[in-house]
Parts: structure tokens; C-alpha cells; sequence
């Protein structure tokens, strides 16, 4: 059975608001996932929470009840509470009826498994947690393999980017590394590099991509630093039209993912 927990001052209540946090992650190993949806998608993957909180004030769904009772089955720690500790726990004041407290997967380039899809997308200092999340849930709907994030980025399981990613924090593999590490790891077995950038005449739809592809990103405001230009097996660029001089990170990486994959179709 559930336990119930009434009190603003419970000590689970304090971790998992602690949670939000990047350095409490960090120490717990995990992370925070709201609403049903990304729940029932995590599990559909083979993941159960470690804690999971719901409140039961308007009933439970039979989706929730499912993954309620195979947390407990699992020996996860299962908890109901009012709507108002919901919110405290969540840091939002309407919460999601649910949410659940996850280990965190290896996040090492060692755990790629990088036969597993011919296309990558790979992101280099991404300030913006929505970004990342938008980018693994684009990956998701074209088949890539997963994210490796390069440098000083955002926390992909933060709250805001386990958000955006709809559930795909749970269906693509991440990755975290400096370039020095990244550079090497992807030279020692095949796989084409191609960076986005306004610095080439090579127009992206124009471009022969070879599989496997990875698809260099570069960070929000500042593009992709020269020297990692220089490293890069093909650069493109995606002509602007209008006055703007580039696009949203994600929205580039949804681009380049649909257009490699549409350029594969009869080769």
C-alpha cells in the first residue's frame, strides 16, 4: 500500500523537491519526470521510478494505477499526498497528478552503443534545458540514436528538459563529454561529422551524407567554435532568406535530421 505524507517538512518531500537542483541530482543520482505520459512512456521502456508521488483527490487513472503498482511490485517507494505537497515537490502550482524520482542512466561515451542507429545528433554548449529536451524528442520521431552533449551544457535531466523531451529523456541514449574526449572516440570507428554553419557554400540539401552521420550543432548565440569547423567531415548551410541569420538549435536539428534521413531514402 502507499504511504501517505500530510506534511510540507517530510524528509522524501525536501529530496524530491531537492531534485530540481542539478548538484542534489547530481549526489542522488536522479531525476525528477511529471505527468502520465512521460511516466507511462518510461515504462513502456523498461523504467520504473524509484519514488513516485501521486495524489489521489480526484481518483487515479488506470494508466497511473498500473505504474503505481509496479513500482510497489518493484520495491520502488511509493507515495500519496495532497495536491498542495504535489505542487512543493514539483516546484509548479499546478502540478501533474504524478511524478516520478529516476535513476540516472551512464551517461560516459563508453555506453554508446553507436551501432545502434545510423544517425546522431551531437551538441556543442547548449545553454537552454527546453532546447535539449525538443532536440532528444526530435530524435525520437527520426530514428537517432540518441544526444552526445559536448562542453558546458544544460542538464538534460533537468525538470524543463525532461519536460520538452515528451518521454524521450527515456527512448534515446545521452551522452556527456569535452570535445577532447568527443574528437577521438568518434575517429576510432566510422562515422561522418558535419557541422552547420553560415561559413561554406555547401547547401544541406544539396550534401552527400554518409552513414553513420553525426549531426554537429553548435551553441545558441555563438555558433560552432572555427576549430571544430576545422574537424568536421562536410559543413552545410541552410540558407536564411529572410533578415534572421540563423535558427533555434533545435529547429536546426530537426531540419538536418529530416533531410539526411530524406537524402538516405533511395540511396
Amino acid at each position: 500500500m502507499p504511504r501517505l505524507i500530510a506534511s510540507f517538512s517530510n524528509e522524501t518531500v525536501k529530496r524530491i523537491r531537492a531534485l530540481r537542483d542539478r548538484k542534489a541530482r547530481r549526489k542522488e543520482g536522479l531525476f525528477l519526470a511529471e505527468g502520465l505520459r512521460i511516466l507511462a512512456e518510461a515504462r513502456d521502456m523498461g523504467h520504473l521510478p524509484e519514488i513516485i508521488a501521486f495524489s489521489g483527490k480526484d481518483g487515479v487513472l488506470p494508466l497511473a494505477a498500473e505504474i503505481i503498482a509496479a513500482t510497489e511490485a518493484a520495491g520502488g517507494d511509493v507515495i500519496e499526498t495532497s495536491p498542495d505537497i504535489l505542487s512543493k515537490m514539483s516546484g509548479k502550482d499546478n502540478p501533474q497528478a504524478i511524478l516520478g524520482a529516476y535513476r540516472q542512466p551512464d551517461v560516459s561515451l563508453a555506453a554508446i552503443d553507436r551501432t545502434a542507429s545510423p544517425l546522431w545528433i551531437v551538441a556543442q554548449a547548449l545553454r537552454d534545458p527546453g532546447n535539449i529536451g525538443t532536440i532528444l524528442r526530435t530524435g525520437d520521431a527520426t530514428g537517432v540514436g540518441g544526444l552526445i552533449l559536448l562542453d558546458d551544457s544544460a542538464d538534460p535531466f533537468s525538470v524543463e528538459a525532461v519536460r520538452a523531451s515528451m518521454g524521450a529523456i527515456f527512448t534515446q541514449a545521452v551522452a556527456t563529454a569535452r570535445w577532447e574526449e568527443f574528437l577521438p572516440w568518434l575517429r576510432s570507428g566510422p562515422g561522418q561529422l558535419v557541422g552547420t554553419s553560415l561559413n561554406t557554400n555547401q547547401d544541406y540539401l544539396e550534401a552527400v551524407y554518409e552513414r553513420p552521420c553525426f549531426l554537429l550543432i553548435g551553441n545558441e548565440s555563438q555558433g560552432l567554435p572555427a576549430a571544430y569547423e576545422t574537424e568536421c567531415d562536410l559543413i552545410v548551410k541552410m540558407p536564411m532568406l529572410g533578415r534572421a541569420d540563423s535558427l533555434n538549435a533545435a529547429v536546426a536539428a530537426a531540419v538536418m535530421a529530416y533531410q539526411v534521413r530524406a537524402s538516405w531514402r533511395n540511396r
